[in-house]
């Protein structure tokens, strides 16, 4: 059965026929992007684990099942509350190697003071979070103890699964980026991306699951699995060592948080742009751009701006804090003094994005989950941009992330590249406190899009007080580094004229191109949760 083709198309994102309704659940609730997965927290919900022990057991069955947007070469962030109301955030991001310099990358690139970063390739790999990501959430929050966890992700890898139709078609750009024969190998079927339902199975991921299993996280970054790593980025020219590997540690930052017409949102600190979606809120509250009707190309205007000068601030802030501090771009007070600078017409004096940092769309996954007891967790894992750099770390299945892409070679911007710094990241889980006894965890996929999305969702929850599920189906719009304001096609076309004449530059793209957004709600003890209609997967509760 291994090369059954069930369907081979492209899955038309832009018709979406399947209706949904937002799913309900009395014990527990798992939101994210493929069924497998979604499955698999059940299940560990089920066998008694808590909303940690779920999320865990769904990011590794995602690593197997949807490796096309992520993977134990990546980082993993998180935002929850837990059955104490505790409010915490964990963070499993790695730096750049300790001799990557911007001489270093500039001399391997050639172009001299004018050389960019590469988009892949082993300059691109920074220190991946994961695997020791996964180990401190469940040492902290869970239950279960880490094998138990990883087992059904292991089960898939080995055993195999049919592969679902979006991931079949992210899996196409793997063709072109894995030149190495062991990575062609370890993802490629006789040299091709699989086929929607085709059987597949990944083994050497799989005995890699299987190590960290029974050995734990360490076995990633310490020893035979750890010099795997190093010597595949230095056989590419890259500078990444065992040590690099070795000091990498999970940090528990505090979360940042505003409040949004009435409700309190939280977003993970720099290097995470969270500041940006909570700028963005910020700015909307100011000019009130919720009150305007939901089907208004007002609304849309006046949020879009709100948006653009939030990005303006956040990339030209935002950084590694142990690097350089950042002025309170979050607050109501920085909200005020930007708010004036927005009127009836569209600003085109606003920059947006980080030259040359190729994160404007990116390939991620994302989870929520909540369970009986009150815990409830938003889990984002990616390797940035689809499998990530392109170098697969020898026998192990770990496809490295390019994150490192992200960096400037400019040395006066705050993101220029330098030993041991975490570069910009696009990864943001949320929480949302809608009332005292009602909580959410949520979050949007999709590189630059993720606060917009963020910005979005809130407001459709807040303002328009939608249920779960329309709130995720409603089309969205999203600001571009071109300085087009994109729409899915499913806007009213006398929405986009009405923008034009504002002075929008009004363009059309895919809704593929609109983020995947989960989320999953403790409202007084009722779960509910729903899932992106513009992915594969479902929300399940019990």
């Amino acid at each position: 059965m291994n090369h059954v083709t069930i369907l081979n198309m492209e899955p038309d994102l832009d018709r979406f026929n399947s209706r949904r309704s937002t799913v309900y659940g009395q014990q527990g609730i798992v939101s994210t992007s493929q069924p497998l997965a979604a499955s698999v927290g059940i299940e560990i919900l089920r066998d008694g684990g808590n909303a940690f022990d779920a999320a865990v057991a769904t990011a590794a069955t995602l690593n197997v099942v949807e490796p096309t947007s992520t993977g134990l070469g990546g980082d993993v962030f998180a935002l929850y509350r837990t059955a104490e109301d505790e409010i915490g955030a964990m963070r499993a991001c790695g730096g750049a190697p300790s001799d990557a310099t911007i001489e270093t990358v500039r001399e391997a690139v050639g172009g001299g003071k004018d050389a960019t970063m590469p988009k892949t390739g082993p300059h691109t790999v920074t220190v991946p979070g994961t695997a020791r990501g996964w180990e401190a959430t469940v040492k902290r929050l869970g239950t279960l103890d880490l094998s138990t966890l990883l087992a059904p992700a292991i089960r898939y890898a080995i055993n195999g699964y049919p592969v679902s139709e979006v991931v079949s078609s992210q899996w196409v750009h793997g063709e072109e980026l894995f030149k190495s024969e062991h990575a062609r190998e370890a993802y490629l079927f006789d040299g091709e991306a699989p086929d929607t339902g085709q059987y597949i199975k990944l083994p050497e991921l799989g005995a890699t699951l299987q190590r960290i299993a029974e050995a734990g996280a360490d076995v990633v970054y310490e020893g035979e699995i750890a010099e795997k790593i190093a010597n595949a980025v230095q056989a590419e020219g890259g500078v990444m060592t065992v040590e690099d590997l070795a000091s990498f540690e999970v940090e528990w930052p505090d979360p940042v948080s505003t409040t949004y017409n009435g409700a309190t949102v939280y977003e993970l600190p720099p290097n995470n742009q969270g500041l940006i979606a909570l700028e963005a809120l910020n700015i909307a509250e100011e000019i009130d751009a919720g009150g305007y009707e939901y089907d208004s190309a007002e609304r849309v205007h006046y949020f879009a701006e709100a948006t653009k000068l939030a990005f303006h601030d956040g990339h030209q802030y935002i950084t590694d804090p142990s690097f350089e501090d950042h002025p309170p771009i979050g607050s109501k007070s920085w909200a005020r003094e930007r708010a004036a600078e927005v009127g009836s017409e569209a600003n085109h004096d606003v920059s947006f994005g980080v030259p040359e940092a190729n994160a404007e769309d990116a390939d991620t996954v994302l989870l929520t989950v909540a369970d009986r007891d009150g815990n409830i967790v938003s889990y984002i894992n990616s390797r940035f941009a689809g499998f990530g750099s392109g170098i697969v770390a020898g026998d192990t299945g770990i496809a490295l992330q390019n994150r490192g892409c992200s960096f400037s070679l400019d040395s006066d911007h705050p993101n220029s590249l330098e030993p041991g710094k975490r570069p910009f990241h696009t990864l943001i889980p949320g929480i949302v406190r809608f009332d005292e006894d009602d909580w959410g965890a949520f979050g949007v996929m999709g590189g630059y899009m993720q606060p917009q999305g963020h910005v979005q969702l809130i407001s459709n929850l807040v303002d328009y007080d939608m249920p779960l599920q329309r709130a995720l189906d409603e089309p969205r719009w999203r600001y571009r580094e071109d300085g087009h304001l994109a729409l899915e096609p499913h806007f009213d076309d006398d929405v986009a004229a009405k923008l034009v004449r504002k002075g929008h530059k009004v363009r059309t793209l895919n809704a593929g191109m609109f983020g995947g957004a989960q989320i999953a709600r403790n409202n007084g003890g009722i779960l509910s949760g729903a899932t992106e209609p513009r992915k594969d997967g479902n929300a399940q509760g019990y």
